[in-house]
């Protein structure tokens, strides 16, 4: 393993149930899934040993909604005395002064609460739930009672786009730590909303309006999600400024200013154990019930064409800002069914490909 590509944070998917049917759930979760059980406990701090044995990244115990399992702070516990930095990642509905007991009790360090809209009639019809907006501001109230580090995951559409300006004034006000703008990659239920999907346009004016935000903002750490060409932009822009662009990082974050980094710093265990690259790429690099996670991060061949940006092809295998936005790999699959091709909600000419038009 080299530093370059060291495992800084992995998503785990403990079980694919939940109590809500979003829209654009990458899982497809539902409350009852037949022929996918959850692993047990025990299988649970076998993965953790596993992992923890080769590496310590940052742990986040996602769904479905993880809150669903009775063992999920057995699980977070568990991992916090084996040294990983233990997240929790909800929809907030399931929160109660017990679970904040709970959460503080396991080590947990910080918990993300999904919010998609600044009003119940936003939120809740993209949550396909009503009372899922109190849900998430009543959970955010008790984090702040019980003192719970807590960000914001917030996803958008052409539905909810408008709502992009409130939704970050909520989060503020809510006193989330920090606050994720994730831009929807089409997979799981997602891919029934294609039609919905931000435009090309839209979405570079979306990322310019987060960069004016970003620079100005002093309270919260905020940061586009699935939004690689956003550091394309962040090196434009400062150069047209003339000034160099500080960004801030959270310490349980993924860091860095770098675009896709989906299986070069980043994976996914779900629920059946596959590894994946991303939350959002649904090819597996291997099986963490049947391999280990080292004999994957390292050896597994998907991993490896990943990291090598010489295999990336259209505008990203000819762009001067590949090192630090690479494309998402995952809507590239999503859209040409090769991982490799450009990224597809970018509208950017790479000033080779414009030369070559000019002669």
């Amino acid at each position: 393993m080299t530093m370059e590509f060291a495992p800084k944070w992995i998503a785990w998917e403990i079980t694919r149930r939940c109590n809500l049917k979003c829209v654009h759930c990458r899982s497809s979760s539902e409350m009852v899934v037949k022929g996918h059980p959850d692993f047990g406990t025990d299988e649970a701090f076998r993965i953790i040993e596993d992992i923890s044995g080769y590496a310590k990244p940052v742990i986040v115990l996602s769904g479905g909604e993880p809150l669903i399992r009775a063992d999920v702070f057995d699980i977070a516990g568990y991992g916090t005395k084996k040294g990983l930095r233990m997240c929790l990642a909800t929809n907030g509905t399931l929160v109660t002064e017990d679970v904040c007991s709970r959460i503080k009790e396991s080590g947990i360090k910080i918990v993300s609460l999904s919010l998609d809209g600044s009003t119940d009639k936003v939120h809740d019809d993209f949550r396909n739930q009503e009372g899922a907006f109190n849900g998430t501001i009543n959970a955010a109230r008790l984090f702040r009672k019980h003192n719970i580090e807590f960000i914001i995951n917030s996803s958008f559409t052409r539905r909810n786009q408008e709502e992009i300006p409130k939704v970050y004034r909520l989060a503020k006000e809510l006193g989330a730590t920090a606050w994720y703008m994730f831009m929807i990659v089409p997979t799981g239920r997602g891919e029934e909303i294609m039609n919905e999907l931000i435009s090309k346009e839209d979405y570079e004016e979306i990322l310019e309006w987060h960069y004016q935000m970003e620079k100005g903002e002093k309270d919260m750490l905020v940061r586009p999600t699935c939004a690689p060409h956003y550091y394309r932009i962040i090196l434009q822009k400062s150069k047209e400024e003339g000034a160099r662009f500080e960004r801030r990082t959270l310490k349980f974050s993924t860091g860095g200013s770098k675009g896709c980094i989906a299986g070069q710093l980043i994976c996914l265990i779900d629920v059946d154990g596959n590894v994946l690259p991303c939350s959002y790429f649904p090819m597996p690099a291997g099986n963490i019930h049947k391999q280990s996670f080292k004999d994957i991060w390292e050896d597994s061949e998907l991993f490896r064409e990943l990291r090598d940006f010489k295999n990336y092809k259209g505008r990203c295998g000819s762009c001067e800002y590949l090192n630090v936005c690479g494309g998402c790999r995952a809507r590239a699959y999503s859209v040409y069914g090769d991982y490799l091709e450009e990224e597809p909600f970018c509208g950017y000419t790479p000033i080779k490909l414009k030369k070559k038009v000019l002669k």
